[in-house]
């Protein structure tokens, strides 16, 4: 049996983490499409990075996936992503997913509240 401590284990083991400051100059030069992995609700009690795509965590595999109807045709293999959710956790499951998947280049940007203490710019949910 698995526990989430094991799946975080693996997750942190394979996608590579972004601090927020490392984030805002990647951001600062638009090396990196950001992607929010929360729920609607979230992003709106918080906002999210500046001009982040918004791709719940729960809908992931088929939003990422070219051979379903719900595929993101602005999802590419090759580009870079930095994933961001509340605290780190569900952008390094997501993260692993994405990896999984076939992406090859996914980084954890960790959570929002980080991101926005740090001067990351913001935009309303």
């Amino acid at each position: 049996m698995k526990t989430a401590k094991d799946y975080m284990g693996e997750a942190n083991a394979v996608v590579g983490k972004v601090s927020p400051e490392e984030g805002i100059a990647i951001h600062a030069e638009g090396g990196a499409t950001f992607i929010d992995v929360r729920d609607s609700a979230s992003i709106a009690q918080t906002g999210t990075v500046a001009g982040a795509q918004r791709l719940p965590r729960g809908l992931l595999e088929f939003a990422a996936d070219p051979a379903t109807p719900l595929f993101k045709d602005w999802l590419d293999f090759d580009a870079p992503y930095i994933l961001v959710c509340g605290a780190g956790g569900q952008a390094a499951l997501a993260g692993k997913t994405m990896i999984d998947m076939g992406y090859k280049n996914v980084r954890n940007g960790g959570g929002v509240p980080a991101w926005k203490d740090a001067g990351g710019p913001m935009e309303d949910g």
